[in-house]
């Protein structure tokens, strides 16, 4: 039998695993995650179908992006990206090359570096911001921005474990991304929301977590959480898992055209 590995050698592995790209496939058989019932890969792939020009904001490791390039029948004669951390850029150029994608390091609260209407299908997923005035600018007229974004209160139930209760930044909602897209001139032609079950297995899982999507507990490190690393651990050994729940909403809107 394997034997059962220790809190000091699960911490461990969650601390030194590296945490470049949106590559979650180190969570198999230690965490969990619901996927959204409207499958935005899926969706993506639909409009790439369609378009000329595609531009994915804030692409990450360029693994998403990539899979649903790869995923489509006729790839857009133009494929751009944008990623603001140097790692995932890296990262992002290799995963993009082989479907002829340029990737640009820019960053996620600034000016998109391309000219006014240059694409007509904008995208992007788990943005850590949508400046809106600066999608509309690229679309071309009657193009379409389509994004799956993390909404207020996102995995609220750990944020509160390992920091005591937290206030709920609305700014995250969707109704917000609602009023700011309408002010930017698009028109919102979708909404949907929905809350994930997200289950942790073992507390490496949860440090692991904490240190690759960082607006769950900012600032995070395991020296400066110890305390709480350790009651996790002491909560998972009792009840098996840590749920908590993640909340997503995908959001469509055209500019006028």
């Amino acid at each position: 039998m394997t034997r059962p590995r220790t809190f000091e050698e699960l911490v461990a592995e969650g601390e030194t695993e590296p945490v470049e790209g949106w590559d979650f496939s180190w969570f198999d058989g230690r965490a969990t995650e619901e996927r959204p019932a409207w499958g935005y890969s899926g969706l993506v792939r639909d409009r790439l179908a369609l378009a000329r020009a595609v531009l994915d904001v804030q692409t990450g490791g360029g693994e998403v992006f990539a899979g649903a390039l790869r995923g489509c029948a006729s790839v857009p004669g133009t494929v751009a990206a944008t990623e603001s951390w140097p790692p995932n850029v890296a990262l992002a150029r290799r995963a993009l090359a082989s479907v002829g994608g340029a990737v640009v390091q820019a960053a996620d609260d600034g000016g998109l570096p391309f000219a006014t209407g240059s694409f007509d299908l904008v995208v992007s997923r788990h943005p850590t911001i949508a400046v809106w005035p600066e999608i509309a600018r690229v679309l071309a007229p009657g193009g379409a921005y389509l994004s799956q974004h993390v909404g207020h209160g996102s995995n609220r139930e750990l944020t509160d474990f390992m920091m005591g209760p937290q206030p709920v930044d609305p700014g995250r909602g969707p109704s917000r991304a609602v009023a700011q897209a309408t002010a930017a001139g698009l028109a919102v032609t979708d909404l949907r929301e929905q809350a994930l079950r997200v289950e942790f297995l073992d507390v490496g899982a949860v440090v692991y977590f904490l240190r690759k999507v960082l607006w769950t507990v900012p600032g995070f490190t395991v020296d400066g959480y110890a305390e709480p690393i350790a009651r996790m651990h002491a909560h998972i050994q009792a009840n098996g898992s840590f749920v908590c729940h993640a909340r997503r909403f995908l959001i469509e809107a055209r500019k006028a055209g």
